[in-house]
């Protein structure tokens, strides 16, 4: 296919021939996706996370450059977004608009990263600056939703500086009617490096800072780690909750039986999760996938 013909590219070299002569495919391709409210009928979403790169973490189960391929990490989110059940993705541009081009993302609802600008390892890593997308560009490109991440550190004064930003950015986006995902952290330094919170009293903490962010809260979801006593967790928000899954530590099984737990919870309405899913101790992304979305539709599964 030549790359000015229009549609879907069938190879990482039609992907990188459109980028290199036919860059004008991408916003043709946005203008006529496919799209689809962002919440189910059913409530429920099962939501693929690939925007660790961005921030300069490419590890995944031991490996430190376990998200270096770029044709490699494409074919497992490609993969998972076949499977039912999954609702969609969450990303950067440079991965959003590969998957665009391979065709990926017709039918599933898409979720902008924003703020990608604290490099892990970085003496600026507690900088969450705006670097991905904003939110006049989620709209532009027709995304159902925008994440940002919202660490904060009481020790550091740079702190206000990024609740400002976060809190412009859920101002705005309430107003353009675009759900964000507010991912927050109590973080600190420990020997030079940043290390998130996550004992249940941190995290309850950060879920109400995270949550008065902003001149309204209407389209305010959070996205939430699964920690110790879930349940007091969850007693600290109405607002509608994502669980990510971060780059687990524990067995399969340990995983998803805390996965399982979670979900039960008031105000939890699904999964968004990147590395564990993606680059699983077995390598099979599909039974891996699968097995989440049973978590998240487990009455589904059970009458197919």
């Amino acid at each position: 296919m030549s790359p000015t013909t229009q549609g879907f590219a069938t190879s990482y070299e039609e992907v990188r021939e459109i980028r290199a002569l036919a860059p004008e495919r991408i916003p043709a391709l946005l203008a006529s996706r496919r799209r689809r409210p962002f919440v189910p009928a059913d409530g429920r979403l099962m939501i693929v996370a690939a925007d660790h790169p961005a921030r300069g973490a490419l590890s995944a189960r031991g490996r430190s450059d376990a998200m270096a391929s770029r044709p490699e990490l494409l074919d497992r989110l490609v993969a998972a977004l076949s499977r039912p059940g999954v609702d969609g993705v969450l990303g950067t541009a440079d991965i959003l608009e590969d998957l665009l081009l391979l065709g990926a993302l017709e039918d599933k609802v898409v979720v902008s990263s924003m703020n990608r600008g604290g490099l892990q390892g970085a003496v600026f890593e507690l900088d969450d600056r705006l670097t991905g997308y904003d939110v006049r560009g989620t709209v532009d490109a027709g995304f159902e939703a925008i994440k940002m991440l919202t660490r904060i550190d009481l020790a550091d004064p740079a702190t206000v500086s990024t609740l400002e930003t976060c809190a412009q950015v859920v101002t705005e986006a309430n107003r353009a009617g675009i759900v964000t995902m507010v991912e927050p952290f109590l973080s600190r330094r420990v020997d030079g490096r940043v290390v998130n919170d996550l004992s249940p009293e941190a995290v309850i903490r950060s879920v109400h800072i995270a949550q008065g962010l902003g001149s309204s809260s209407a389209y305010t979801w959070m996205k939430l780690p699964v920690v110790a006593e879930m349940e007091r967790v969850m007693e600290a928000t109405t607002l509608p909750t994502l669980l990510l899954g971060g780059d687990p530590t524990t067995s399969p099984d340990e995983t998803y039986a805390s996965w399982k737990a979670a979900l039960e919870l008031p105000s939890v309405r699904g999964l968004i999760v990147g590395r564990a899913l993606l680059y699983p101790e077995d390598g099979d992304v599909a039974a891996a996938v699968d097995t989440a979305v049973s978590l998240v539709r487990p009455q589904e599964v059970r009458a197919a």
